[in-house]
């Protein structure tokens, strides 16, 4: 790829009846004639710009349920193009590899107007979770990211999982040599602690952080939230449905196929939990009604309010979900409705927590449940 590509490339119902109409009275920005044209963009880091919602592709093919249908898969990304979405996420582990396999070749006939985002370092041999980032590991697994998606390039590499076996400034040296060489044009990581981010930015400017956050998780605002913004890296917001909780479909009744569906050994996911979690559900109803908004619509326009600088990426399979889930970039609110959005979320209790305590899952993203 010659430099001049490259360079083109990078280049609520809060209150009472009687109070919500002065909150809420004026309508949804994408009901009426402000709604503005087009998929609105966001930049994360210094200059990787993408639509402000992606599609996390990886229950297409993997961990979801049972893989679907690769030809109905392909047409909902190419949908998801014509919709204005412009940044897909991937991993080789997702499948594996077989996600990658469906994602690049359905965006090649885009691939100058789309980012694609992968990951390497996270594997599971015999079922057990192992992190691997050797620079060594690392040159390998790019080559065989880019044969799968049918691409010369990466628009962002992440690390999937830190690994404390490797100096992360050996990481990202090796990084840095990817982008020399023209096979990444970004990178960054999935699940790091504060001082692994600012050693990792130091050694080679960090683009974006991908992390779980969503209205039911916001651990990451305590601390993570202050370092990145201070360096300048962008947050992508993998699960912003949690596991798809939040789009208010799921109850006490809801089973997960352990066989196909890591959601199965989630302690928030079990039935317990989501039965006594629809709290949080309720509140989304509550506060979406003044917008005419669903729960996933609201769960995503919150995030979307949060910071300039977070980018969420729901999945989906279907095409009904990828347009609701797309009109809550249309929403938006006050500052003072936010506040007391705020106010009101962080004193819901929720049960279980997002992996089991002590878990290898658990230590990979700091205990961070």
């Amino acid at each position: 790829m010659d430099t001049s590509r490259r360079e083109f490339l990078k280049t609520s119902s809060l209150l009472l009846a009687g109070t919500a109409i002065s909150l809420y009275g004026m309508p949804v920005r994408g009901e009426s004639e402000n709604k503005p044209a087009g998929m609105p963009k966001r930049t994360l880091g210094k200059d990787f710009t993408v639509s402000a919602l992606g599609l996390g592709c990886m229950g297409m093919s993997a961990n979801h349920g049972p893989a679907r249908n690769k030809k109905e898969m392909a047409n909902l990304i190419a949908e998801a193009v014509d919709l204005g979405i412009t940044f897909f996420d991937t991993a080789e582990i997702y499948g594996p590899h077989t996600n990658e396999e469906l994602v690049g070749p359905a965006l090649s006939r885009y691939r100058h107007k789309v980012a694609i985002g992968t990951k390497f370092g996270l594997y599971y041999p015999d079922g057990r979770q192992v992190e691997d980032a050797r620079p060594e590991r690392i040159k390998q697994a790019v080559e065989g990211s880019l044969k799968r998606l049918k691409t010369d390039y990466i628009d962002i590499y992440y690390q999937h999982r830190i690994d404390n076996k490797v100096p992360i400034e050996d990481v990202a040296g090796t990084m840095k040599e990817l982008v020399k060489e023209g096979k990444i044009l970004h990178w960054g990581m999935s699940e790091p602690n504060i001082e692994t981010i600012k050693r990792a930015h130091r050694e080679f400017p960090v683009t974006a952080v991908e992390n779980q956050y969503a209205m039911s998780f916001r651990r990451h605002e305590e601390q993570t939230f202050k370092v990145i913004e201070e360096l300048g890296i962008g947050l992508v917001a993998y699960s912003p449905l949690d596991r798809g909780y939040l789009a208010g479909k799921m109850d006490g009744k809801t089973i997960f196929d352990p066989k196909n569906d890591m959601r199965a050994s989630f302690p928030r996911m079990s039935p317990e939990a989501m039965e006594k979690n629809l709290v949080i559900i309720d509140f989304l109803r509550e506060i979406g009604s003044a917008k005419n908004a669903t729960p996933a619509q609201t769960a995503l326009a919150w995030i979307l309010a949060q910071k300039p600088w977070i980018v969420p990426i729901p999945e989906t399979t279907q095409s009904a979900h990828l347009k609701e889930n797309i009109e809550a970039v249309h929403i938006t609110w006050t500052e003072d409705e936010m506040k007391e959005i705020n106010d009101r979320l962080s004193k819901i209790k929720l049960t279980g927590e997002r992996y089991t305590p002590g878990s290898v899952a658990a230590k990979s993203v700091y205990d961070l449940i």
